[in-house]
């Protein structure tokens, strides 16, 4: 008893002492704006100071219970809900289980998670592997605890995830969930953040999360606030979401979404126009042709052209050739036969030859043919040298018969001699050591 008063007591005090200071100088720090107290729906937060140390896990090794600490901003106190430890069953099915075994135990945790069993959720996603294979859990766990407590799902992201592939993901996901629940209080809380915070690492994957949010539920919204985006890497991400809702509405309605880019910022329109092609393509290839008879010569309109003949050559070349070759602009015509005799002779070089070979030597076929050559040179250098020489213009055609020969030479050196030979062409003389 005696050793007791002299070593137990003044460690208890101490430590006690600690933990109270820990709590003080936690709820004074931190370059968040204020989240609040753990509640079933998402409270205004814009103008609330922001606890870095909010919200915090503790494994007590004497109970082994979870401790999850909430910050009360009415009455400036500390309140610890503890949740039941994690079944042994739902961790070994998390840690060991199948895909199916473990998404069907997560599910049943998340559709019954609220304050208390908070904890016991958390667990089992933790007790999955780092890195891109949880971020579907991670998705659902970000989403369903923002709908509960915004400000301990972004404090737990950012403190706890891993910063190279994980939390800007995670922070991104509580962000859109609680935009889709309640827009004017996150984007005022972002806002304010952005203020006070205006080179945070976390500042683009919040506002990319606003856009996401409020892409699921208001589209128009949505696309004013990515507008306000500077240009750079964020706003670029951000398009993403919007083109993925904005294809979800018919052809015309993606389309002039696109078309909202301004000609003047040709690359930011070139790229957003790619994304809707790409996503078109899948769905409407027609209306996807259509807007590419329509649209002016420019780098949008080839980024349409590529995507579409990208998706057309695989599902019908002959299509996708009939089309192309009666296109009105002969610019626009030139570069759709180039790009099909590219991909499509990487699948069906005999049906490329055959089409090209509907259509005379010419000065504008010489392009498209010269594709041709570059794409069959490797397998079959005989016929890529046939090909060179019947393109009309004679700096094309020397370029194309070059590299057909260099890869006959290489491929059969043998057969190449005897050709030259046969068509009076002198073979060049091996080098000498």
């Amino acid at each position: 008893m005696s050793s007791f008063f002299r070593v137990g007591l003044p460690w208890a005090i101490s430590l006690g002492i600690v933990f109270y200071l820990g709590l003080e100088l936690g709820s004074k720090s931190g370059d968040y704006p204020s989240l609040s107290e753990n509640t079933y729906s998402p409270p205004n937060l814009a103008n609330q100071e922001f606890p870095k140390e909010n919200v915090s896990r503790t494994s007590p090794s004497d109970n082994n219970k979870k401790a999850v600490i909430h910050n009360d901003r009415d009455k400036e106190k500390k309140s610890v809900i503890y949740s039941p430890p994690l079944p042994p069953n739902l961790r070994r099915i998390m840690e060991d289980g199948s895909v199916l075994e473990r998404m069907g135990a997560y599910m049943d945790a998340l559709r019954n998670m609220d304050s208390n069993s908070l904890g016991e959720v958390v667990d089992a996603f933790e007790a999955l592997p780092k890195g891109f294979g949880r971020h579907l859990e991670m998705k659902l766990l970000m989403r369903s605890w923002s709908a509960i407590d915004p400000a301990g799902a972004l404090l737990y992201a950012k403190n706890s995830m891993s910063e190279k592939n994980e939390r800007g993901f995670a922070m991104s996901e509580v962000i859109a969930g609680w935009t889709a629940l309640d827009s004017d209080a996150s984007i005022a809380w972002v806002k304010k953040y952005q203020s006070q915070n205006p080179e945070s690492k976390e500042l683009e994957d919040l506002m990319i999360g606003v856009v996401k949010g409020l892409a699921e539920n208001d589209l128009e919204t949505a696309d004013n606030f990515f507008r306000t985006f500077p240009e750079g890497n964020a706003k670029w991400r951000a398009s993403n979401f919007l083109v993925e809702e904005y294809t979800k509405l018919d052809t015309k309605d993606a389309i002039q979404w696109a078309e909202k880019f301004p000609e003047s910022d040709e690359p930011a329109r070139s790229i957003i126009f790619g994304q809707v092609a790409d996503i078109l393509a899948q769905k409407d290839l027609k209306g996807t042709a259509t807007w590419v008879e329509d649209l002016p010569p420019g780098k949008a309109s080839d980024q349409v052209l590529n995507n579409l003949l990208s998706k057309w050559t695989v599902d019908n070349p002959m299509e996708a050739a009939e089309w192309a070759s009666q296109l009105k602009d002969i610019e626009k015509r030139g570069k759709a036969m180039k790009l099909l005799a590219n991909m499509w002779s990487l699948r069906d070089p005999v049906a490329t030859a055959s089409w090209l070979n509907n259509f005379p030597p010419s000065l504008e076929l010489d392009p498209v043919v010269g594709e041709f050559v570059n794409r069959i040179s490797i397998k079959d250098p005989e016929g890529a040298v046939g090909w060179a020489s019947s393109i009309v213009n004679k700096e094309q055609r020397e370029k194309a018969l070059g590299k057909a020969l260099r890869a006959w030479g290489r491929k059969n050196p043998e057969g190449l001699r005897a050709w030259q030979e046969k068509n009076g062409l002198p073979a060049k003389e091996k080098k000498t050591e």
